[in-house]
């Protein structure tokens, strides 16, 4: 029975997960995912494979990959590989503030801790540039000063309690793939710092057959939580880019999106009920049903709080029987004005494939430039297919654009009838069937795409994303303005080939959501914060973006990194009413991380 009372149809599991408590026996410490999985690049810069037993293109070499960063983005050739620093050792480290009171109490409650260094380096950081960038060449002024792993619900009440007792920070961990600063310790906190991990709370507290609901402890990693629904017959159909790795607690605290959003839904629309545990007390929904009208919806001050409000502990999803049918496919366009017309329509006639993403002639050149050896014959097809679309279909291949499909039904005649509507509204925009093949080799290829920052760190190329969601009268605005505003800014300080690509990842009835990918060479530039100067030109192109009516963020965030803006977004009103809230909930600001709003504590406070 979990703390809502749900009487399950199927009770209590117990996950192993595929990430271990210590997470460092088998994740990067200095890069993102497996320790066993990479983009190896050759110490003289001649030669590159993948390798890595869990993805489709373990052992591939890829003989365009260097050749393509020497021409697009300056690399130089032949070379040696800018190795990162070996580790930090833990005299390097800032000493632990965390007092013999705090250790005592965690004792008494029988709640595991630690206040060694290489735990406490791993919770200090999340994935953005400047903080890989860090554990590569540099050092952390400030990190956890304890790690804590609850075990449930019951464990956070009395962690939170204490904090506020003994006056120690709380910075909620969960997966760690945050690219917003979120989990970033703020230098100037001279309160003892605890990152609650939440890995161990990680059980499926029941799943209710008839009403087609599921409860999870908020610490389950998503490939853990969509593996043990799949053994059951169920999804989730939440698939972000970080699946393997982010939890459920982090997708609510950042309202994330997942690729197949378009028949499941964002995190939003997946939550039923949700509890999280604040300094004030737990908050928690008398019920769990589809809907109520009682006021403002309180979950929506918690989707998008990014740890500032408390921590979320449980929570229900709507849950679905898994898709019978599954079908991947892809279009080409011949220029990404028409691809971006095309999703528009199929949008605006609500035809919506699990997934549906559109790259421009950037991203599809790079594709390109990450596909294996091919044999003889597969290389003679491709051959043909360029003639075909060249010759016989005018295609310019530096202008066209490429779509990846998914489509997924409870039978075949849903999905052909889908496939058929897709392919009907994309010939009116010139869009040619690309194949089956291209379309799942380019949707698997996003569960691997992270992995290639690391590959550009070790060639000395600072290389990022950021995303936005924009209306579609807009959407080729933004494209084409973030890509002169980033020739303009780049320029004025001598950045010489930076690269710029770009792709439209979600569609909804009143816009879509775009991916930007920019990177550049910095070795030659000879500057003393190479990230300094990236963070700089990027925050131009964010600023164009908001400028070209795009947003601060689609589902990525706001933490420490784009705080700035926000004011901006949401008005001065409203960053009023989340500092309120904040104010209301944690008057101590114990749940101090610093993202979204700046507030004073108040230790008078009586809770």
């Amino acid at each position: 029975m979990s703390s809502d009372g749900k009487p399950p149809s199927v009770g209590e599991i117990k996950v192993k997960s595929a990430i271990p408590k210590n997470r460092q026996e088998k994740l990067k410490w200095n890069g993102w995912g497996y320790k066993s999985t990479a983009f190896d690049i050759s110490d003289d810069l001649q030669s590159a494979h993948f390798v890595g037993e869990g993805y489709p293109m373990h052992g591939e070499s890829l003989p365009q990959f260097l050749p393509f960063a020497e021409k697009n983005l300056g690399l130089r050739r032949p070379g040696e590989i800018v190795k990162p620093r070996p580790s930090f050792s833990d005299s390097e480290l800032p000493q632990t503030r965390a007092t013999k009171e705090i250790m005592e109490s965690l004792e008494g409650f029988g709640i595991s801790y630690s206040v060694r260094g290489e735990d406490r380096l791993f919770r200090a950081h999340g994935h953005t540039l400047r903080e890989i960038y860090a554990l590569r060449h540099g050092s952390f002024r400030r990190i956890p000063d304890v790690v804590i792993w609850p075990e449930c619900h019951d464990h956070v009440v009395k962690l939170v309690k204490l904090a506020n007792e003994l006056n120690f920070v709380i910075i909620p961990f969960g997966g760690g793939t945050s690219v917003t600063l979120a989990v970033e310790c703020p230098e100037n906190e001279e309160r003892p710092i605890a990152s609650l991990d939440t890995s161990q709370m990680n059980k499926i507290l029941w799943i209710d057959r008839e009403n087609l609901v599921a409860r999870f402890e908020s610490g389950i990693v998503g490939q853990d939580l969509e593996r043990e629904m799949k053994v059951r017959g169920f999804t989730v159909g939440h698939e972000p880019d970080s699946l393997e790795f982010s939890s459920l607690g982090g997708w609510v605290a950042t309202r994330a999106s997942g690729m197949k959003k378009s028949v499941y839904g964002n995190i939003e629309d997946l939550i039923v009920h949700f509890t999280a545990v604040t300094s004030r007390g737990v908050i928690s929904k008398s019920c769990s049903v589809p809907r109520l009208s009682s006021g403002p919806d309180l979950h929506q001050f918690f989707l998008g709080s990014e740890g500032t409000l408390g921590v979320i502990t449980e929570v229900t999803l709507r849950i679905r029987p898994l898709p019978v049918v599954k079908k991947f496919g892809s279009l080409a366009f011949p220029t990404m004005e028409a691809g971006i017309q095309c999703l528009r329509e199929i949008a605006g006639k609500r035809i919506f494939p699990a997934s549906i993403r559109l790259m421009d002639n950037h991203q599809f050149t790079f594709a390109q430039a990450i596909k294996p050896t091919q044999g003889k014959f597969k290389a003679m097809m491709e051959s043909l297919k360029k003639l075909y679309l060249t010759y016989y279909q005018k295609f310019d291949v530096s202008q066209m654009a490429v779509a990846t499909l998914l489509f997924e039904g409870e039978c075949e005649e849903t999905v052909k009838l889908q496939e058929k509507q897709v392919y009907e509204i994309a010939a009116k925009h010139g869009g040619l069937p690309g194949g089956e093949e291209n379309g799942q080799r380019g949707y698997l290829l996003t569960f691997v795409i992270a992995y290639i920052r690391d590959a550009a760190f070790d060639m000395g190329i600072l290389a990022e994303s950021f995303e936005t969601s924009v209306p579609w009268d807009r959407v080729a605005v933004v494209y084409g303005n973030v890509f002169k505003r980033m020739e303009r800014e780049c320029s004025k300080r001598n950045v010489r080939k930076p690269y710029l690509s770009s792709r439209v990842t979600q569609s909804y009835d009143a816009g879509a959501a775009m991916y930007f990918y920019f990177g550049f060479e910095y070795k030659s530039l000879g500057v003393e914060d190479p990230v300094g100067l990236y963070e700089e030109i990027e925050h131009e192109l964010r600023d164009e973006v908001m400028r070209c009516g795009g947003s601060i963020s689609h589902h990525h965030g706001v933490g420490k990194l784009r705080k700035q803006f926000l004011e901006r977004s949401i008005s001065k009103p409203g960053v009023a009413l989340l500092q309120s809230v904040k104010r209301a909930l944690d008057p101590k600001n114990i749940f101090a991380a610093g993202n979204l709003v700046d507030v004073e504590p108040d230790l008078t406070a009586k809770l």
